[in-house]
């Protein structure tokens, strides 16, 4: 009797001892110092990436399972991606689950080598590892692999010391200007802007040390010259300081077709340039439906999805959508095109223009900083206001210090009648703000 309590004790205290070796307790983990795993890549040639690859796979990886010295451990995996020459960048982890592989589409690719620091269209030595995690412990990683990676620029900074200035323009003579950007040719720049009936000029550095205008009217720049005369539009605006030439002509980007809030007999939705990435943009609301890309309102300049392949021709077939809220976003260098399902802020209250039934006042995202949301130009009155989502209140935020931090489903937040920029700071979920000038 005394032999067999004897070995159910032993069982007992072995048992515990294999649940305390394989726990989440990080000191209690014991590996073999045999363990080991293998990663094997898809390709060791050099990879160029581009924008019109994406979706496509470019880089698979596989790798061995370890042997831990002990059964019933069930790693989890991180595939690790650095840069050798990055001084600042920290290599980026991409945890994959208990899985023993990982296939890389090009953007996601694209998208860890420059977070760890890759310079974009550059050749860039990459290590690739994976680690083996037991709990939150790397336990095992396998040796480094080396790979030439030339990765695209998914941001751009197309800034330029040029802009508008005028009675024309959003913000008169006094400014600030509107923005002019660089182009992928040298002292040519453009601006998408809509103007009123009145008068422009180009001016540097929002100052008048340095200004271009028309004397003659004849689309040639002169220094200090005369006021240039428009009529109300929107419009792009050329102009070279290589020949000092210039040109304004009507210009818009749009989606149309029945799934789209205007149908087909529009006027379009319009799509709004972003410079951070040289895309066209819009978040929107769409019905299930179909729709293109058009210039102007018109039907000489369009674009579909022959193949439905996101890419887009002149002409091609009409894009199939589902009813969602989407960010659509169209690069027309490279014929390429997204539609993203997202949440879409709203201001609401009895302060707000549309009152507590809303429907929403509409936020617009800074596409140059993730997270931040931007309401300009909105006119309040005396009462109350909150911010949510969709038009519903299933994801709400008040805030219920008054103190600038939001909480969700917090107290109304109160306003004073007036007109205000309202910008949501939502990137850190731990600690969203926001401001109201």
């Amino acid at each position: 009797m005394k032999k067999y309590l004897a070995f159910i004790y032993a069982s007992i205290v072995a048992m515990a001892l294999l649940v305390t070796g394989c726990s989440d307790d990080d000191e209690n983990i014991r590996v073999s110092s045999e363990a080991s795993t293998q990663l094997t890549l898809s390709t060791t040639d050099a990879l160029e990436l581009t924008r019109d690859m994406t979706g496509e796979t470019v880089l698979s990886l596989n790798w061995t399972a370890p042997d831990f010295g002990f059964t019933g451990a069930v790693p989890t995996y991180n595939v690790v991606v650095g840069v050798d020459a990055a001084t600042e960048a920290m290599p980026v982890r991409v945890n994959v689950g208990n899985v023993l592989s990982k296939d890389f589409l090009a953007e996601e690719l694209n998208e860890a080598v420059a977070d760890a620091g890759a310079l974009s269209g550059l050749e860039n030595e990459v290590k690739i590892w994976v680690e083996a995690m037991l709990g939150q412990e790397v336990v095992v990683a396998s040796a480094p692999q080396l790979l030439t990676i030339i990765g695209y620029a998914t941001t751009f900074d197309l800034s330029s010391p040029w802009g508008l200035v005028g009675s024309a323009t959003p913000n008169g003579w006094d400014g600030p200007d509107v923005p002019v950007y660089s182009t992928a040719i040298a002292n040519e720049f453009v601006a998408y802007v809509t103007l009123v009936d009145g008068e422009l000029k180009i001016r540097r550095d929002n100052d008048w040390a340095v200004n271009y205008g028309d004397t003659g009217a004849d689309g040639i720049l002169d220094e200090g010259g005369d006021n240039i005369q428009v009529t109300a539009g929107t419009y792009k605006v050329m102009f070279s300081l290589n020949d000092f030439t210039y040109s304004i002509e009507p210009f818009t980007w749009g989606l149309v077709g029945d799934a789209t809030p205007n149908g087909w007999d529009g006027p379009d939705t319009p799509l709004t340039y972003d410079s951070s990435s040289d895309q066209w943009r819009a978040v929107v609301t769409l019905t299930d439906g179909e729709m293109k890309f058009r210039q102007n309102n018109d039907w000489t300049v369009n674009f579909g999805d022959t193949g439905e392949d996101g890419t887009i021709e002149a002409n091609g077939d009409n894009i199939v959508i589902e009813a969602g809220n989407y960010l659509v976003s169209v690069d027309f260098t490279n014929n390429l095109y997204t539609l993203e399902p997202i949440d879409i802020w709203g201001l609401v209250g009895d302060a707000a223009p549309n009152g507590w039934d809303g429907p929403n006042v509409r936020f617009t995202p800074d596409y140059a900083n993730e997270g931040v949301w931007v309401l300009e130009n909105v006119t309040l009155l005396d009462g109350e206001i909150k911010f949510r989502t969709n038009d519903a209140w299933d994801f709400n935020y008040g805030d219920d210090g008054n103190d600038g931090t939001l909480e969700v489903d917090g107290a109304n937040i109160p306003v004073s009648a007036g007109t205000y920029t309202i910008t949501l700071y939502l990137a850190d979920a731990d600690n969203p703000t926001y401001t109201i000038e």
